[in-house]
């Protein structure tokens, strides 16, 4: 990465820790998957500052931003646009939904039914909008950042497997620690709780780090430590369903923003592995009988590394 983007990163980082307690971890997902033109999931019970999260890094970024509030009765055309008629001229025209736009927040996602969440799909994979038959491209950068509750609460509809491998990283955010609450207290109501957070990254920024990625060198033998990892998943007997290739090109493409991040033109294992949890967590499922026992993806997916032959 260039010298004026690792120092703008420097920048992005230090408002995050001082307007975000305990959010660094979050706050870099959330960068990566800009570069990479990934999407992330926030899960976590109400009031832990998914969305301030979320509204935070989007004033950050020079760029334009969305929200959509997900309710059982949002219609898919609500999100994406419809066709309308104007009588005035006697012709139909497209309307745009609020998923044109450069950062989307889909709050509350798994508040919409089924059907209102595919209308997601297209976009997050493909970049580009159906409407009425028309193809319509998204400009870039396209990102989407989804708050969900936890699934076992009520009147929640759990995201399908097919749209959450859509998802670069899904992080489980929980109830601060101690320290952090009072923190947070302190950056609540202390000096400077007010002040305007200021833009840091352009989207210029944004597009020419995501053409720098190619630049980034990936050896054979990262290559083969990813599919290791990958494989080692599948073959593990408490998994019913493994992550699928999606997530090793989520892998390499997060660790390229890693290496950038440090400096480096080459990866490295440990750029890999840093986020890894948050790429796979959520692109494995449990047979029934081991959710019983009290296992959890987390501990499957640690415990895959410790399998993974060091290079």
């Amino acid at each position: 990465m260039a010298e004026d983007l690792l120092k703008k990163y420097g920048e992005y980082q230090g408002i995050i820790k001082t307007k975000l307690v305990g959010f660094e971890t979050v706050a870099e997902c959330l960068m990566i998957s800009l570069i990479v033109k990934g999407h992330v999931l926030l899960e976590g019970p109400p009031g832990v500052a998914k969305t301030m999260l979320a509204k935070t890094f989007a004033s950050l970024v020079d760029a334009r931003f969305k929200r959509i509030q997900f309710t059982p009765d949002l219609l898919p055309t609500d999100i994406v646009g419809t066709v309308i008629y104007d009588p005035t001229a006697k012709k139909f025209s497209t309307r745009p939904g609020p998923i044109f736009t450069n950062i989307l927040l889909a709050d509350e996602i798994n508040r919409a039914s089924p059907k209102t969440q595919a209308a997601l799909l297209e976009a997050m994979e493909e970049r580009q909008v159906t409407i009425e038959g028309k193809t319509y491209p998204l400009e870039e950068p396209f990102m989407v950042i989804a708050t969900e509750n936890p699934v076992e609460q009520e009147g929640t509809f759990p995201l399908p497997e097919a749209q959450l491998d859509r998802f670069l990283f899904k992080v489980n955010i929980g109830y601060p620690s101690h320290d952090n609450e009072v923190r947070i207290l302190q950056t609540k109501f202390g000096a400077g709780a007010g002040a305007k957070i200021p833009k840091v990254f352009y989207k210029s920024d944004i597009i020419r780090a995501s053409k720098q990625l190619e630049s980034v060198m990936v050896s054979e033998k990262i290559m083969q430590f990813v599919s290791d990892m990958i494989i080692n998943l599948r073959e593990n007997p408490s998994i019913v369903w493994g992550p699928s290739p999606r997530a090793s090109i989520s892998g390499i493409n997060t660790g390229k923003v890693m290496a950038m991040l440090n400096g480096r033109d080459y990866v490295v294992p440990s750029d890999v592995l840093k986020h890894c949890s948050y790429i796979l967590g959520h692109r494995i499922g449990l047979g029934p009988e081991y959710e019983l026992e009290g296992l959890t993806k987390s501990e499957i997916v640690e415990k895959s590394f410790e399998k993974i032959d060091a290079i």
